[in-house]
């Protein structure tokens, strides 16, 4: 799988902020298999080019392909397909079901499309201290035991790309190692892309290139 951006750019952005940019505006292929990091200064867009990037939002200029498919001319149940089996995310706010409990919210991703068992979110969980956690019901959770749910969620199913938006945003430091190191392995196993978006360059993300939004 290939993502190819020519020439995106938001129509709501001002036309300063995309002047200085290594994303918008330009023409970039982004290859299964290769790690990408993108640094964005807060309201350049970080967020809006995540969702771009997952089908959520067309409010650019320019295509966005998939394969030579453009995902703004795809019909829902086309994107619907990608998303469950070529794209998975790890959202900045989460979207956790708040009264499902962290088994649960994992679960509702393996029912869609299913790719570990069992035992494997439960290795996953104990290597990110939230083992205990997983009967509680997400909201009582800490907002980074929350991340850590969210991370392992989206593990869960197949993708040649999986999409990160500020996914260490509230954990520690050796947290969002071991959560790097677990990302890192699993996208490896798939031959998968990873793109991870932040307001600063992660030290322990050995990204192929680096683009500053």
């Amino acid at each position: 799988m290939v993502i190819q951006l020519k020439n995106i750019v938001p129509t709501f952005l001002e036309k300063e902020k995309n002047e200085n940019s290594q994303v918008w505006g330009h023409e970039h292929a982004f290859n299964k298999g290769e790690k990408i990091q993108i640094v964005a200064a807060s309201g350049s867009g970080k967020t809006s080019f995540m969702h771009f990037l997952y089908g959520m939002r067309k409010d650019y200029n320019g295509e966005l392909l998939f394969d030579n498919k453009n995902i703004k001319l795809c019909n829902a149940s086309t994107i619907a397909k990608i998303r469950a089996t070529e794209l998975s995310i790890v959202f900045q706010d989460l979207r956790l079901f708040k009264d499902f409990t962290a088994q649960e919210n994992i679960e509702v991703k393996t029912a869609l499309s299913p790719y570990h068992n069992i035992t494997r979110i439960k290795k996953m969980a104990e290597q990110l201290g939230i083992s205990n956690k997983m009967n509680q019901q997400a909201y009582t959770c800490s907002y980074g035991e929350q991340q850590r749910i969210a991370i392992i969620r989206a593990l869960q199913q197949p993708f040649n790309f999986i999409i990160l938006d500020e996914p260490f945003s509230h954990l520690d430091d050796a947290n969002s190692r071991k959560a790097m190191q677990i990302i890192e392995t699993e996208a490896a196993e798939r031959n998968a892309g990873i793109i991870l978006a932040d307001l600063q360059e992660i030290p322990f993300f050995k990204a192929d290139r680096t683009l500053h939004l």
